[in-house]
């Protein structure tokens, strides 16, 4: 099987890609494959590490305001497109598959073109510009959430999929993951704002860990995430008299590579509502989401929504995030066991685990 990915920009639009070409690698060892992406994306570093190939066009993503550098952009798609197209001529593809960012606009449009089956995915629950336009076009339209579909034209062909989940995140469990962490029985609380950091959930949430930390009821996960913000929540800390060798029980970090881990651990997760909704879900886990209003699309917010629509979670907006927001959500989940573990079930009833399952699927019922 000869699967060509399309796809880039950021993580949410790469990881996809390498964990379905990971699972047809599975399934078909000797199947091969190649990413197409740009060379300011971080397509350029995260696929070649993962030891796949890849190749690189030009194209930007248009600006929402009338600007000269949307014309620059369409003539971009224009030679974005001819350049995708002799590129699959020459890897000669049994399926292309996008994962969203501007990226997969030229060369699904080129697939298209040349008749190859194409499957374009979307992991938020609002679909961003390039998959609406796919949408039209390509034979599936794979949703991570339901909801996305009624963003989408009445013509396209969709298939609710899921999330590619990573398969250590799947492997592990609760009493596994806390013995591996050295935690004990008491509740664990996993607190992050993604790998660059959220700077008002660090503020706000040293306030709240100050406020209980005496009690020493909770074990506290919390990725402060890079660009300084670690030694900004260090200061806050000493500013609010907390020694954290004093309270071990209280984990401060940069960064949290054993994520895998840490999720399982958790029982209550406070977090921005990204890719990571798909595995807390996945994994049935009561969270706290605050959505970025920074992001394209106010994706973050679709996503928050639709698990708090299950009963999974409860959302609070930035504006909204204070210290008192975040108490009474926080006492109201960790202060009752039923409540808690209602709201486990909730999220897992919306959870998928079987994404890269059905879309390698999907492919082959495409190819045949």
């Amino acid at each position: 099987m000869r699967v060509l990915f399309a796809g880039g920009g950021t993580a949410g639009h790469i990881n996809p890609a390498i964990a379905v070409a990971n699972y047809i690698k599975e399934q078909e060892p000797q199947s091969e494959f190649l990413f197409i992406g740009t060379e300011t994306g971080m397509e350029k570093t995260l696929v070649p590490q993962m030891g796949f190939n890849i190749k690189f066009i030009k194209i930007h993503g248009f600006k929402r305001s009338l600007s000269l550098e949307n014309v620059r952009t369409m003539a971009e798609l224009v030679t974005g497109t001819r350049h995708a197209m002799r590129i699959i001529k020459e890897f000669k593809p049994d399926a292309i598959m996008g994962t969203g960012g501007y990226v997969a606009g030229p060369v699904l449009l080129a697939a298209s073109m040349l008749g190859i089956p194409t499957v374009v995915h979307e992991s938020n629950a609002y679909p961003g510009v390039t998959v609406r336009m796919l949408a039209k076009i390509v034979d599936v339209v794979a949703l991570g959430m339901g909801e996305a579909a009624n963003f989408l034209s009445s013509k396209a062909c969709i298939r609710v999929t899921g999330n590619p989940v990573r398969p250590s995140i799947l492997a592990c469990d609760k009493k596994t993951a806390r013995e591996k962490l050295g935690l004990d029985s008491r509740k664990v609380v996993l607190i992050f704002g993604g790998s660059l950091g959220a700077e008002k959930i660090n503020s706000v949430a040293v306030e709240w860990i100050s406020q209980i930390a005496d009690s020493h009821k909770y074990q506290i996960l919390m990725s402060t995430g890079k660009n300084n913000q670690y030694e900004g929540v260090k200061k806050r800390f000493e500013e609010k008299a907390i020694d954290l060798e004093k309270y071990p029980e209280i984990r401060v970090s940069e960064y949290i590579y054993d994520m895998d881990l840490a999720l399982n651990a958790a029982d209550l997760i406070i977090a921005r509502s990204g890719g990571s909704v798909s595995e807390m879900t996945a994994l049935g886990k009561a969270a706290i989401l605050i959505p970025s209003p920074f992001v394209a699309g106010n994706h973050q917010e679709h996503n928050a929504r639709a698990v708090e629509k299950s009963g999974g979670a409860i959302v609070i907006s930035q504006g909204e995030l204070s210290l008192e927001s975040l108490a009474k959500a926080a006492d109201s989940m960790l202060g009752d066991a039923e409540v808690l573990e209602r709201m486990s079930r909730c999220s897992k009833s919306i959870g998928i685990t079987d994404a890269t399952d059905k879309i390698y699927r999907i492919m082959k019922e495409l190819m045949k």
